[in-house]
């Protein structure tokens, strides 16, 4: 039987000035099945084409903690201490960072790690030629 998921995205935006993005992941949440997960793919020569200048190593760091965030690791500070519904709402709140998120979305899945997989491959990786 299916279950409600609610899916936000994550973007990389160079300068928040600008407004321009690139999607650099996929957040997933799943009440019923206690499932929050994140999945990165920072594709260098996009985020260049909006800055020559964006620091990628910190853009990559920051990612990592999200995921650090939704794995409930206590190296994430206070946050891993609240339940994955929580974690999820903090992790989409709206900031003016490198990182942002998109509204959050829902969908049904049988398996959010494969409902993870497939929203990467098809709104964060180049497309296939």
């Amino acid at each position: 039987m299916p279950h409600v998921f609610e899916y936000a995205l994550l973007r990389a935006v160079p300068r928040q000035e600008r407004g321009e993005f690139v999607n650099v992941g996929v957040l997933v949440y799943c009440a019923p099945l206690d499932f929050l997960g994140a999945r990165v793919h920072v594709d260098e020569r996009r985020l260049r084409a909006l800055d020559p200048f964006v620091d990628v190593d910190l853009l990559a760091a920051n990612l990592a903690h999200l995921g650090v965030s939704c794995d409930g690791d206590p190296q994430a500070g206070p946050v891993s201490r609240t339940p994955p519904g929580k974690r999820f709402r903090w992790l989409t709140a709206p900031r003016s960072t490198i990182i942002q998120t998109s509204p959050a979305h829902t969908g049904l899945t049988d398996d959010p790690e494969a409902s993870l997989d497939h929203l990467l491959r098809t709104l964060v990786l180049p497309p296939e030629h």
